[in-house]
């Protein structure tokens, strides 16, 4: 079905989606701009689409698929969009509903994210883990909500491919400490000269206190990212998102 317009109660749902709250409620949120909405199409259900008359004839195929497409205005697009700059598409889609009683922790890298905060380094985080080719990341529930829409945006389209958990960290790595379970430490071993395997969870603490005592006490191997040279006075520590792609790269370049 396509509609002309996009109505000011249109606007008023996606700019409610800004909210937590209405996004639990309505189980969906929103994505601006054609590259992510592009690869969402791909892999999650959508509710709606509002594009740009020009841009119509690219998104007409989803009238097959029983998606609604809206004609919209640059102005009512700005009133929809979370951006400076309005995109000349914005998608609402259902949040998928990912299972990780499927995934196999045994054979692969997982992420564990431990209260990261910043929507950007989420996003950039969900970035890192789809370019070296890690599929879910488990986070505690006090991290970042990936639908916010900053969060969305920051993935890049990541979020299309990468599948974000929310779960208890201490009952999920009591369950699974039986694996490798790598963590950063000033105290670890440096992450150039120790043996990484090609399995495992590797864990990634909050910006400002690092990884908290009760997810801690599951790591059982600690590592450290050294600053060159050793004994340069230098910055406290590394951005959470830098280090993360720093020990993604690591883990892919050993196998």
């Amino acid at each position: 079905m396509i509609n002309m317009t996009l109505s000011k109660n249109k606007i008023k749902y996606i700019q409610s989606l800004k909210d937590k709250k209405r996004r639990m409620e309505y189980g969906t949120f929103v994505a601006e701009g054609k590259k992510i909405v592009s690869d969402l199409l791909v892999s999650c259900q959508c509710q709606f689409i509002a594009v740009l008359p020009e841009m119509l004839n690219e998104f007409a195929y989803l009238n097959d698929r029983g998606i609604e497409i809206i004609t919209a205005s640059e102005e009512e697009l700005k009133k929809a969009s979370f951006l400076k700059t309005a995109p000349p598409v914005i998608g609402v889609f259902y949040q998928p509903k990912n299972d990780f009683s499927v995934v196999d922790l045994k054979n692969n890298i997982h992420l564990v994210l431990d209260g990261i905060q910043d929507p950007g380094n989420m996003g950039t985080i969900v970035r890192i883990a789809d370019w070296f080719g890690i599929e879910n990341i488990f986070c505690s529930p006090d991290t970042v909500d990936i639908y916010l829409p900053k969060t969305v945006q920051s993935t890049m389209g990541a979020i299309a491919r990468v599948k974000v958990h929310y779960i208890d960290l201490n009952i999920f790595l009591k369950n699974n400490s039986d694996l490798l379970i790598y963590g950063t430490f000033l105290d670890g071993e440096d992450i150039y000269k120790t043996n990484l395997s090609e399995n495992g969870l590797i864990v990634m603490g909050n910006e400002g206190s690092g990884i908290r005592s009760y997810v801690e006490k599951w790591v059982n191997r600690r590592l450290f990212i050294p600053n060159y040279p050793a004994l340069r006075t230098t910055s406290e520590s590394l951005n959470v998102a830098a280090a993360t792609a720093i020990v993604c790269s690591e883990f892919r370049r050993r196998e």
